[in-house]
């Protein structure tokens, strides 16, 4: 197309539309709509189009792959919370933890075992925190916020058996797809992980509150600010989420096993698919498809998870509802993908990248990626979306990084650390909301105590970024 500064227009209609709704699905959506009637200015046409793209996104066999990845996951987490896996471990834990800094310990090890989503690192940890407050002399938002460093920032530096690493992934083959960047994406997203310097800020900061840092408001005698044990039902752990409630059995094996069973299967698949191409051990990792891998991992997990359960007496249609329900819960995200797969079509055919490619060069190469960490940052926390925000980020900043000719992996680590950053200081985000929920803190009121060390991070990791294109 001879205009191709058009290809922008639904970037202009995606932001200020999620910013307003604090929604990224309307923004995404509107933008989608507006490049299909730009490709096709007519009342049906425009709307054809953006079917096209629609369908075009989710027939494509690697893509499915991700959204069956995806339902599959967030189902087999949805049986082990009806089992009563989840409460079985909190009970376990919080029966044998008797210090502070055996809780906080135990805080950062359970990453191992509960590295699969946020959320579910949030049901599984929070209420044994919340269960030992009277232990653990932490304020509550001190402690909380602890909690997070340990979710997000570290999950997304872990590039097998997560939630998010099917959309990672994806949004990464998006980008590169666009610019005609004959890459693995996987390889990419693997080649970015040193590169998400606010993850990597995060965690030592994480690190050191909990175990280095003495808060004064550990003196403090107000109960929203200081821990104290639950002294009344309404207060009771039990009630603070689905997943651990009373009426659920304790079985932390149902935990366990799945979790165990999902790392060891994804790692022996993911060596046999690449020892078949390549004989050496750390060749064959390199060589594997690892999303295959962890697909085939993940179905033959949920099909053993389905049987140990049904030996344990649990109805086959209980089961059944849970692994559906646990799926539902990721559909927003589905839909969220399949708008962003389209958005990516609609812009490249409007000339996006040729954009961007003849008419970026005025902007110097040393502030491209601390601009698209704190354009993204910024983001993220007005959406409160990591995941809207990689898609929308994902394909401007390695178009950029193309154009300017960065180290692409830096890049791309920069914009996964922008959607980071509002995933943990924004009050809209789902694992700010989850925390507060759990531990019984004003919304508001604890997202105002984590801005101020996100910010410090955020400020530490732009500069992180400026200085690193002289490597790189």
């Amino acid at each position: 197309m001879k205009n191709e500064w058009v290809s922008f227009i639904p970037f202009l209609v995606v932001i200020p539309i999620a910013i307003k709704t604090k929604q990224v699905l309307p923004g995404l959506f509107a933008g989608l709509l507006a490049g299909s009637y730009l490709l096709e200015p007519s009342l049906v046409g425009g709307l054809e189009t953006m079917v096209r793209f629609l369908v075009e996104g989710l027939i494509d066999s690697n893509n499915i792959k991700i959204l069956l990845f995806l339902y599959s996951f967030s189902g087999l987490i949805g049986m082990i919370k009806v089992s009563g896996g989840i409460r079985g471990f909190v009970e376990e834990a919080s029966a044998r933890i008797h210090t502070k800094q055996q809780a906080l310990i135990l805080t950062y090890f359970s990453t191992i075992g509960t590295f699969a989503a946020p959320s579910f690192r949030f049901v599984t940890i929070a209420p044994i925190m919340r269960a030992l407050l009277k232990k653990v002399k932490m304020s509550t938002q001190e402690l909380g916020f602890v909690i997070e460093t340990t979710a997000t920032p570290i999950i997304v530096l872990i590039p097998i058996a997560t939630a998010f690493v099917g959309y990672m992934t994806s949004i990464v083959d998006i980008a590169v797809k666009n610019e005609q960047i004959n890459a693995d994406p996987y390889r990419l997203f693997i080649q970015s992980i040193p590169f998400n310097f606010f993850s990597i800020v995060m965690i030592l900061l994480g690190i050191y509150l909990s175990f280095f840092h003495h808060s004064k408001s550990t003196q403090n005698s107000d109960p929203n600010q200081i821990g104290k044990e639950p002294d009344s039902e309404d207060d009771d752990w039990h009630n603070c989420d689905p997943a651990v409630s009373s009426e659920l059995p304790s079985k932390p094996w149902n935990l366990l096993v799945p979790l165990f069973l999902v790392v060891t299967l994804t790692l022996v698949l993911t060596w046999w698919d690449g020892y078949k191409k390549e004989k050496g051990f750390i060749g064959a990792f390199i060589k594997a498809d690892v999303m295959d891998a962890m697909l085939i991992s993940l179905l033959l997990t949920s099909i053993f998870t389905f049987l140990f359960l049904r030996l344990q007496k649990m109805k086959t249609s209980d089961l059944l509802n849970s692994f559906i329900a646990g799926g539902n819960e990721l559909m927003s995200v589905i839909i969220l993908l399949a708008i962003v797969w389209g958005l990516a079509s609609v812009t490249e055919n409007l000339g996006f990248s040729s954009f961007v490619t003849n008419h970026a060069g005025w902007i110097p190469a040393s502030v491209v990626v601390p601009l698209v960490f704190l354009f993204g940052g910024v983001l993220s926390y007005f959406i409160g979306s990591a995941w809207g925000t990689w898609g929308i980020f994902m394909p401007l900043g390695v178009t950029l990084a193309h154009s300017a000719d960065i180290y692409l992996p830096l890049v791309i680590g920069a914009v996964f650390a922008s959607g980071t950053f509002g995933a943990l200081a924004s009050p809209l985000s789902d694992d700010t909301n989850t925390i507060a929920r759990i531990l019984n803190l004003s919304v508001m009121e604890y997202a105002r105590y984590k801005l101020k060390p996100a910010l410090i991070a955020a400020v530490i990791t732009a500069v992180l970024y400026g200085a690193s294109v002289f490597f790189w």
